[in-house]
């Protein structure tokens, strides 16, 4: 089986120096593209072993660097999904709120939040006046602030054997 050692992740608004010919792709959905070492499977049957140093958080549009050389691209499925809407700016601003007071993972575009369906949900954002349909689409949610950035790169490590902080009571 072939191994992915290594993460190639598209630069933004701008063309890869590293591009090379994609020999596949992984078609993912958003909690299956975190992953360190896991057997994933190619829209042409192919299995790839995933056999990374530490975990990651994949991207559609990411790459992963097989042992052989050869290049496979990473895409998000299609999931179901709310599309929030809301009256206004202000109360999308809240809906939000609502939605990261929770811990949900969410994609936030211009007048429009993207959560994964959940019923209990969906109620309390009707409750608080949203507008909620149900689609199907790639899933792609914004990361949270120790998430770090493109695929695990650059982490929050946070260690107290150099130095001391105080912390208010």
């Amino acid at each position: 089986m072939l191994r992915a050692i290594a993460i190639r992740s598209t630069p933004q608004g701008g063309a890869d120096p590293h591009a090379q010919q994609i020999s596949g792709t992984a078609v993912l959905q958003h909690d299956e593209r975190h992953l360190r070492r896991k057997a994933i499977k190619l829209t042409n049957g192919t299995r790839v072993m995933v056999d990374l140093p530490e975990p990651v958080v994949l991207t559609s549009g990411d790459q992963l660097v097989l042992d052989n050389g050869d290049v496979i691209a990473i895409a998000a499925a299609d999931e179901p999904l709310y599309k929030v809407t809301a009256h206004d700016q202000s109360h999308l601003v809240q809906l939000a709120w609502h939605i990261g007071n929770r811990h949900l993972p969410a994609a936030v575009a211009t007048g429009e939040i993207l959560i994964l369906r959940d019923h209990v949900i969906k109620a309390m954002l009707i409750g608080l006046g949203a507008t909620i349909d149900e689609i199907t689409a790639p899933f792609n949610p914004i990361r949270g602030a120790y998430a770090g950035h493109g695929s695990g790169h650059h982490q929050h490590d946070h260690h107290h054997d150099d130095h001391s902080h105080h912390h208010p009571d």
